[in-house]
């Protein structure tokens, strides 16, 4: 290290406190060179303005002031003091903009760069005071415009008035110019001035057309941050058979909610408040736009005296006095109802089912050139009611230069693209001379845009009828009913449900569905979806538990004789459905009563070929009793679509009892009802059957005597079924107890039944009854089968044969043992007896080689 810096600690001292002087010094020299600069002039100061405030208490003074005058300057520079600090006092430095009579002070930050950081804003910060309308007063006495620190620059500023003051606090040690610089300008006030002002007020304001017929008018700061708590007001007086335009091209304000309840811009439909409000606008907006309806326009801007720091701009709007905007008059003369604060739109709405006829401007003479106008139709949509629109023209003229429509035309929007605000997505557009199509919407909304772009024409006449909307695919009935039609010719196979599916179906309602089949075709029905409303408790939905809403099925023959299939209600949807061969034509009936509503139902509908539509089933006649089972039972029935019908005929005067002995099919009737696949019984043919799914039959469903001597059992399957184990059920032919019993009479049930079937192993006296089962030999459990039985039996003969087998080899082998000892004592051969001579020799041969 070099001698010269080997110093004592003492020397070190010192050396750092001369540095230090000196270079207070140094930093001194500009600001004095300025101060006496400023101190010399008596009429310019810095920037060329006036600069007369008198100094501060505390040195070295920093306050700065800016006058316009006829020979300077309008604008200029501005920026922070240079500032020598040591003892970091709090430091304050006020800047003061003073303009003309006719003018404005305009202050815009380019550079800012404070300490702190808002809202924080202790140590250094800049206060902005946009509201002196008097120079000389205090500034503890004026609006606060707001106080600012960190690097984010304040938004540009106007004066209220001619005076606007920047105060600059800090206590930091020393200060440069580079914290905050930015520009002024002194700029003309008559824009401020709109018309002819309030005495009492800096923004109420009275235009008259016939002293200014359109020009511009902006809120009283723009574009420079507004004020709190104003109170402003623009009247727009007209003359007869004017109207008033305003059109704001910039629109910022703070935005509360979309009810504006803060800051806002609201506009009347006349000269005061007490006239009709057109709209209440707040938040940033472009282009809006806003038509009285008359000759006058009240125009009213409030912003609350509120703490939250906000910079907004205002507006910047043009008004207008016209004779040229569209006459009204059209409008009024018929149904639709002019939109208020558009120069011609209309709405029309719904009287349920009503219609009326919405016509171009100034209809029937020729519309103007340049206007736009929008039609809003919309039918009724409540918990009630629903609709849609359906146009018809009757005239139009819309010339057009080109034929793709795109200077003059007529857009539709059918499907409600206005409340997307999709107006690109037009579904027709029309122009010329040939009248279109009638149209209808797809929904309870329509909307036409007519442009008249820069020709004119007779325009056009246009029906609009409103029509209930039950939202149910089909062919509707012309007269607007509740009635559906489904042709096998048109369509096999698709959907119908009820009114507004899946929303809830209108109260007090009553609908058809008509399927028409072509011969040697069946109807097949499958519900998806089934709940109508049940307010009574009742333990299912079908046939004589329905009073409140319900669906009824019917077949319909050819001759037009109708046989209902059944009645279903609450959560019971109908199991599969499939009509009879020969029977094309199905009716379906849907009704509601005046009280509460539910969901609905759907539905697939398909027409099939007789031919192809195979009957697992068959007729029984000509016995005594018989057991039927499910398709591949006691295997699980198949999850696909499948039919079986079984028609059992018994002798005249006799009757059939059907019984169950085993039972379970997919689905619940009292919390789903039977959709995928389902057990129907008829026990007389003229009345619904019974409908049955589940797992657990009651008496009454288990056993089912019919009415006749005929009993049809049906047995269907959706393409949705899962599979279940099926059923097993015996019938019996029987006779009631009130004949004479030439056969076997049950103790129980009274039935008289063939005594043939007596010790059958089956249940024919019916539950809880087993006459005919009584003294029998090996009666096996009446659960037990038939296949069961049989295996017993081989069992039995095979145990025999196996036992008899057994006991000959036995038999064998003792046998064998006893020869072998006789022959173990008989002496050798040549000692044996000689037979006699006269008896030829004989060959033995022993037991051993057989």
């Amino acid at each position: 290290m070099p001698d010269a810096f080997r110093q004592e600690p003492e020397s070190n001292g010192a050396v750092i406190w001369c540095l230090y002087h000196l270079m207070s010094v140094i930093l001194m020299v500009p600001y004095l060179i300025a101060s006496v600069s400023g101190s010399a002039s008596n009429s310019v100061g810095v920037h060329h303005s006036l600069f007369t405030h008198p100094p501060p208490t505390r040195a070295p003074k920093c306050d700065r002031m800016f006058i316009s005058n006829a020979v300077g300057r309008k604008n200029g520079t501005f920026e922070a003091p240079l500032i020598f600090n040591p003892m970091n006092h709090s430091r304050q430095c006020i800047f003061t903009f003073i303009a003309a009579e006719d003018e404005r002070v305009r202050v815009t930050f380019n550079k800012f760069n404070l300490r702190d950081s808002p809202p924080e804003c202790n140590n250094e910060f800049v206060d902005l005071y946009t509201e002196i309308d008097d120079p000389l007063i205090d500034l503890i006495k004026t609006p606060f415009g707001g106080r600012y620190c960190g690097r984010i620059l304040p938004r540009t500023r106007i004066s209220m008035y001619q005076t606007l003051v920047i105060g600059f606090h800090t206590d930091v040690t020393v200060e440069t110019s580079d914290i905050f610089q930015g520009t002024y300008e002194f700029v003309n006030a008559s824009k401020y001035e709109i018309g002819t002002p309030a005495p009492s007020s800096v923004c109420t304001f009275t235009i008259y057309h016939d002293r200014k017929k359109e020009g511009s008018f902006v809120s009283p700061t723009y574009p420079g941050v507004y004020p709190k708590n104003l109170n402003c007001q623009y009247r727009f007086l007209g003359g007869a058979g004017q109207r008033v335009r305003v059109e704001f091209m910039d629109f910022d304000l703070f935005y509360g909610g979309p009810h504006c309840p803060f800051d806002h811009v609201k506009v009347y439909d006349g000269s005061s408040s007490e006239d009709p409000l057109i709209g209440t606008y707040c938040g940033q907006r472009r282009n809006l736009m806003v038509y009285s309806s008359a000759e006058n326009l009240y125009v009213e801007f409030k912003t609350l005296k509120r703490t939250a720091d906000t910079q907004n701009r205002g507006f910047s709007g043009f008004f207008e006095f016209s004779e040229v905007f569209v006459n009204l008059a059209f409008i009024g003369k018929h149904d639709a109802q002019h939109i208020r604060g558009t120069e011609c739109d209309q709405k029309v709405l719904s009287k349920q089912e009503s219609n009326g006829t919405v016509y171009s401007p100034n209809w029937p003479f020729l519309y103007y050139s340049h206007i736009m106008c929008r039609y809003y139709i919309y039918g009724m949509e409540d918990a009630q009611n629903l609709e849609k629109v359906r146009l018809e023209f009757d005239k139009f003229d819309i010339p057009n230069n080109d034929e793709e429509c795109n200077e003059a035309y007529l857009k539709l929007y059918l499907q409600g693209q206005e409340e997307r605000h999709a107006v690109d997505e037009y579904d027709h557009v029309f122009c010329g001379e040939v009248v279109p199509p009638p149209v209808v919407s797809e929904g309870p909304r329509l909307m036409m845009i007519f442009s008249s772009g820069s020709s004119q024409g007779k325009g056009f006449k246009v029906r609009y009828t409103f029509q209930t909307d039950y939202r149910v695919p089909g062919t509707p009935s012309p007269n607007g009913k509740c009635h559906f039609t489904y042709k096998s010719e048109s369509r096999k196979t698709g959907e119908f449900n009820s009114p507004r599916y899946p929303a809830n179906y209108p109260s007090n309602t009553y609908c058809q569905y008509i399927f028409k089949g072509l011969p040697g075709e069946q109807v097949q029905f499958v519900f998806n979806y089934f709940k109508t409303k049940r307010l009574l408790s009742t333990s299912s939905g079908y046939n004589e538990m329905c009073t409140e809403d319900w669906i009824e099925i019917f077949e319909v023959y050819p001759s037009g004789r109708e046989n209902k299939f059944g009645k279903y209600c609450s959560k019971t949807a109908p199991g599969p459905i499939v009509s009879d061969v020969g029977i094309h034509d199905m009716k379906v009936v849907f009704r509601t009563d005046k009280v509460e509503v539910a969901s609905g139902f759907s539905a697939t509908y398909l027409f099939i070929s007789s031919a192809q539509n195979l009957d697992c089933g068959g007729n029984i006649t000509g016995s005594a009793n018989g057991i039927i089972t499910s398709p591949s039972f006691p295997s699980k029935y198949e999850a696909h679509r499948q039919l079986c019908n079984w028609y059992i005929t018994v002798r005249p005067f006799h009757k059939v009892l059907f019984l169950f002995d085993f039972f379970l099919i997919e689905g619940e009737p009292d919390e789903r009802g039977c959709p995928g696949a389902v057990v129907r019984v008829w026990s007389d043919l003229s009345q619904p059957p019974i409908e049955l799914c589940g797992e657990k039959l009651t008496n009454d469903t288990r056993q089912i005597l019919s009415s006749s001597s005929v009993l049809k059992l049906q047995f269907v399957t959706a393409d949705k079924a899962v599979g279940s184990g099926g059923f097993k059920a015996v019938w019996t032919e029987v006779q009631e107890a009130d004949t004479v019993c030439k056969g076997l009479l049950c103790g129980q049930s009274g039935f008289c039944i063939s005594s043939s079937l007596k010790c059958n192993k089956l249940p024919n006296c019916g539950i809880n009854d087993d006459t005919d089962e009584k003294n029998c030999k090996k009666f096996p459990p009446q659960h037990c089968g038939a296949k069961e039985v049989h295996m017993d039996m081989y069992l039995v003969v095979g145990l025999s044969v196996g036992a008899a087998a057994f006991s000959i080899l036995a038999l064998c082998a003792i046998c064998h043992r006893k020869r072998k000892r006789r022959r173990d004592h008989v002496p050798p051969f040549e000692h044996r007896p000689q037979p006699p001579r006269e008896v030829p020799s004989m060959h033995f041969m022993s037991v051993d080689s057989v």
